[in-house]
Order: structure tokens, then sequence, then C-alpha cells
């Protein structure tokens, strides 16, 4: 029997692990066709050569996909970073310099994830992540319509959704289609709405994305040979340099010069790029999280630590500065993957085609990368997302709004957007807290009427004015019980307020007072004479419980005291 269940477990393992990896390896190729022209184009948008972006790539998915504890989560360059290395580049004048800086970021990085700095991003709210989400998926949309249509003009090559929406560049695009470019994305966003939505399961024999990449190519390759008029020239696909030699190859990469760790201005860039690598980074993880299907947490500090390692690498071999990527991390996921593997091969089939097959892949179309993008960017800004936010309620949907649209738009960009969402959230957290000090609760006694007022978890200064303003419209002969058996922290602000309205005002007024629940912490001042009720108080003939809205609180004594 024990030999019996031990060989059918193993059996009903195996296929598992082998559809895992078929799974992974058809993942890791369709996001290696996705980040190829994103590490060119950043590399290009940032004034360096482009085999740094491809370098960074390698690393991101390699060395960083082997030490990260994320499941789907790519990392390579970011156009996050373009204007900070854009602005390195001026400044240190030189690209040997710059990879100093890289490495410096690595080091502060690794520093910071050694001193559990990872965890700050449990204090991102969801609104501002699922903001983020769609922010991103509106500018991957914009950006790669473009390219979609076969427009070519003086626009960079930026491929990816950090930097925001550029409307300059949905300008003349009408004006200068390719019907060739036209009709393969149209073909290829086809496919992978009807992939997603009428394909049965059983018959989905590849993923949607590479049968996009394969069905572009042939299309491609179709116009070439039978229909010149749609035939896509080389602006229009893929193009990667192609080395004569091995020499030539390893030639691409560069050290750094080492004489540069003199220059202050060095230290103040590494500085800076760890910071905001580090943010974005832990930004796209907590997002990549919650795009997870099985809702698997990823530890932040290891996270950091990965990272660090990799833009040290990155530093020290030629490459761009590393973060982790949502554009490439929601495409992998939503490729199928099932576990590391998926980035390691990305990384893996990035250092395989510039050193043995780049010809090859230059075969491919931009428009079908484009339509894969666009389908991507979609599904992060779906209609339904807004519309659940919506239901929500205000305080989640407009910060969730505020950091879609700041980080959709090009003066603002992925940091800035949500910053700015999450001060909004702060906004509204602290303004419900103002508005929502304490509950109330009417309680019937052989004495009369008592109302107890339960104050709220967190009371700070903030609640001062509302609470003062409410116990100071108690009619003569009240009785009140201030409940702060739920209180973790109670401002001292507060604090004095009630011990002036218990020792002065109440017996000025004749109103009897009851403290119950203050904790050591922040206990009433000795001195303070307290009369406990709560034994005279029947808990179960509770007349009414109301929100805690002090407004509708005085309301109700305005009308007593009439």
């Amino acid at each position: 029997m024990t030999k019996y269940s031990s060989s059918s477990t193993t059996n009903t393992h195996k296929p598992a692990r082998s559809s895992f990896l078929k799974k992974d390896l058809i993942a890791g190729l369709i996001v290696f066709l996705i980040a190829l022209p994103l590490c060119l184009g950043i590399a290009q948008a940032s004034n360096v050569p482009l085999f740094a972006g491809i370098v960074s790539g390698i690393i991101g998915g390699i060395i960083i996909g082997m030490l990260s504890g994320s499941t789907f989560s790519v990392s390579g360059p970011a156009a996050g970073l373009v204007a900070i290395i854009i602005g390195a580049m001026e400044d240190l004048g030189a690209f040997e310099i710059l990879l100093c800086a890289t490495l410096l970021a690595g080091v502060f990085q690794l520093l910071l994830g050694f001193a559990k700095a990872g965890t700050f991003a449990n204090f991102f709210p969801s609104s501002v992540i699922e903001g983020m989400l769609a922010g991103i998926g509106l500018t991957i949309i914009f950006k790669q319509l473009p390219d979609a249509v076969g427009f070519h003009g003086e626009l960079p090559f930026l491929q990816d959704a950090e930097r925001g929406i550029n409307f300059s560049m949905l300008s003349g695009i009408t004006d200068n289609l390719h019907f060739g470019a036209v009709i393969i994305s149209v073909i290829c966003l086809a496919i992978l709405i009807l992939w997603q939505t009428n394909i049965p399961g059983k018959a989905k024999v590849i993923p949607a994305g590479l049968l996009v990449v394969l069905i572009g190519t042939g299309l491609h390759l179709a116009f070439q040979s039978s229909a010149q008029a749609l035939a896509l020239q080389d602006k229009y696909l893929v193009h990667l340099s192609i080395p004569s030699s091995f020499k030539d190859f390893l030639g691409q990469f560069t050290t750094p010069d080492f004489s540069g760790f003199l220059n202050p201005q060095v230290w103040r860039y590494g500085a800076v790029i760890a910071v905001v690598a580090s943010i974005e980074t832990l930004l796209c993880i907590e997002a990549t999280d919650k795009l997870d299907p099985l809702k698997r947490s990823t530890s932040g500090n290891r996270e950091l630590k990965a990272q660090g390692i990799g833009n040290i690498l990155s530093g020290l071999i030629g490459g761009l500065p590393i973060t982790s990527v949502i554009v490439r991390s929601s495409a992998n996921l939503n490729s199928g993957a099932k576990s590391r593997l998926s980035t390691i091969v990305h990384g893996a089939l990035l250092l395989i085609c510039v050193a043995t097959i780049p010809a090859i892949l230059n075969l491919i179309p931009k428009a079908a990368l484009a339509a894969i993008l666009i389908f991507t960017g979609y599904r992060l800004a779906r209609p339904s997302i807004f519309r659940h936010m919506y239901k929500v309620g205000p305080t989640e949907f407009i910060p969730f709004v505020v950091t879609a649209i700041a980080v959709a738009v090009p003066f603002l960009g992925l940091l800035k957007g949500v910053a700015l969402g999450f001060v909004i959230n702060i906004f509204y957290l602290l303004r419900g807290n103002m508005r929502i000090p304490y509950y109330y609760q009417r309680i019937q006694s052989k004495n009369g009427d008592a109302i107890t007022l339960k104050l709220a978890e967190e009371v700070s200064f903030l609640n001062k004015g509302s609470i003062k303003k409410t116990l100071d419209a108690f009619a003569p002969d009240s009785t009140i019980i201030i409940d702060a058996t739920r209180s973790a922290y109670i401002d001292y602000d507060v604090l004095e307020v009630i011990r002036e309205f218990h020792d002065v005002k109440a017996k000025e007024k004749n109103i009897q007072v009851s403290l119950v629940g203050f904790k050591n912490s922040y206990r009433i001042p000795e001195g303070s004479e307290v009369n406990y009720l709560m034994n005279e108080i029947s808990q179960d003939k509770a007349a009414k419980r109301s929100s805690g809205k002090h407004t509708k609180l005085l309301e109700e004594l305005k009308m007593a005291s009439v």
C-alpha cells in the first residue's frame, strides 16, 4: 500500500513539473522578445551604448532572477531612470564614470537590504498601487500606437511605461501610416483578444503572445515575397547590431574608470540612482504581488539585496542601472509563467541572441510586439478596475484616479505620480481621522440617559477641535462616559481637552463624567477624580448606536438643549 501511494504521488507531480517547465520556457521567450526592444530603446534614450541596455537585461534576468524572491518580477533597464542617467552623463562626462555611480548604487541598495529598508513598501495603499498599474497600462497603450501603425519619425524608440504619455507622439501618425504594419498589429490584437475570450483552454497549445510573434513574422516574410506595397523596411523591424566575431562581442563590454570614485558627483548620483531604483523596484514587486493569482508575498529586503548585487555587476561590466520593471513583469505573468525560471530564461536568451543569432531576431516586426504590449496595457487599465474602485468609494477612487493620470502624463511620470497619489491618500486618511474621532452610543439607565463616547483607535491632535466642540455642547446635568478602551494612541493635546472638561467645565455645568479604559501611557494626570458609572448602566438597553461623525451628535445635543 505504501509503495503504491509513493508511486502515485510521484506520477502525479511529474506532469506538473513538466507542464511548469514548458510554460516557463515559453513565458521566458515571450518576455525576451518584449525585453529586447525595451533594452535597446532605453539605452538609446539614455545616450549610452546600445549594448549597455542588453547587458543590464541579461544581468536582470539571470543574476537577479536567481537571487530574487519574486516569482514573476523581471528586472532590467527602466525608463524611469532615463532622466537621471542623461543628467549623469552630462555632469560626469563619460559612460565609464557613470558605471562607477551604477556600482555605488548597487552597494547602497545592498546596504539598504541588510538594514531591512524593504518593508516600507508595505505602507503604500492599494489604491495607489492600483492607480500606478492603471497609469502604466494607459501609457503602454498610447506609446505603442506609433509602432502599431508603422509611424517612423524623430521619436526615440522607447517602448516602456515608466516615463509617461507624450501626446506629441500621436500628432502626425495618421499622415505616416504603413499599412503593412497596421495589418500586422490589427491581426495580432484580434488574435490576443480571441485567445483571451473565445478560445477554450485545451485549444491553447501555445500562448497567444508567442503565436502573435510567429504570425507577425510570417506576415512580414509574406509581404516581402508577394506584396511589396505592404513590405516592411528595416526601420519597422527589431534592430540589433551584429558583431563580426566573438572578439567583437567581448569588446562591447565596458569596465568602469575607477578614478571616478574620487568625484563627489559620482557619489551623489550613486545615492540618487539607489533611492529611485529601490523605490521603483519595491513598488513593482508590490504591484506584481497583487497580480499574482496565488497572492504570494515577496520580501522587499531580499529584493533590495538582489538588485544591489545586480547593479554592482552591471556597473562592473558596462550595463545600465537596473530595477524591477512592471511592464515586463506583468507580461511574464500574463504569458503563463509559473516560477523564476521564466525570468532566467529571458536573460539567457538575451545573452544567446546577441552572441549568436541577432539576424533572426531582426525579422520580427515592431508592430507585433506593439500589439502584445497594447493588450498588456489594456489588462492593466481595463474599465472593470475603474468601476470597482468607484464602487469602493471616493476615499479609494480619487487617489486611484489621480495616481493613474499622474503616472501617465509626461511631466510627472511614475515616481511623482505615485508620490502625488500617496499624498492624496494621506489627506483622506487625516480627513477621516478628523471627522471620526469617536463613536457614540446613547444608553438608558435608572438615573436617566447617558452618552458614551467611544474614542477611535488613533486620536491625534487633528481631533482636538471636534472633541472639544462636542464636549462643550453637552447640556447641564448630563451624564457622559468617555471610553478609551479601543484607543492605542491619544494625543497629549486631546488628553488636555478631556482633563480640562473633566476637572473644570463639567463641574461648572453639573455634568457627571466617567473615564473608562484610559491606559497608563496616556493616563489623565493624577488628582483628577474619576467616578465610574458603568455598574449603574444596563448595556443591553442601548437605544441607539450611530456613526461617529461628531456633527451628527452635535445636532442631537443642540436639539436636546432647545
